[in-house]
């Protein structure tokens, strides 16, 4: 079992699948629109909607992101989708030239928090927001640094 960061999205889900697609290198790309689906005649779904995605996922590198629209309708049910530092997806790749092009690629129209570079607990460290609103890090050692500190604190 693995687990996955799922996104939701307003409405954007397609331009974040084509960008996130890109960005990473994805090897696979399913999406299903709500469309696909049959609907319940007691709550007609607008054609907008019926356009909008209702699950997806990315393939990348071993890893893996789904995504979703959030229905309007939904939002009674669920609440507003508000972006927040609440989520993070965290990259930890070893091929620190393979982190340096998703980090270059989802940067783009976004914001660096801290630029790829070497630190304490990483030789290939780097935190940024996509331009979704959507939080990065970026790691090419984080077992490694783990596994250190837990060995060290059992001897004390």
């Amino acid at each position: 079992m693995s687990a996955i960061a799922y996104l939701n999205f307003d409405g954007v889900t397609e331009q974040a699948i084509d960008f996130y697609s890109e960005a990473l290198q994805a090897t696979e790309v399913k999406k299903v629109r709500y469309k696909n689906f049959p609907q319940d005649p007691s709550y007609p779904l607008s054609e907008a909607e019926l356009n909008m995605i209702m699950e997806s996922s990315i393939e990348f590198a071993g890893g893996k992101i789904m995504m979703s629209d959030l229905l309007p309708s939904m939002k009674s049910v669920t609440g507003e989708l508000m972006k927040g530092n609440n989520v993070w997806i965290s990259l930890v790749y070893e091929d620190k030239q393979k982190l340096e092009i998703y980090f270059n690629h989802l940067s783009a129209d976004g914001h660096v928090i801290t630029p790829l570079s070497n630190t304490p607990w990483s030789s290939c460290f780097g935190m940024l927001v996509d331009r979704f609103g959507v939080c990065w890090k970026f790691n090419s050692d984080a077992d490694r640094f783990l596994d250190q500190v837990i060995l060290s604190s059992h001897g004390n």
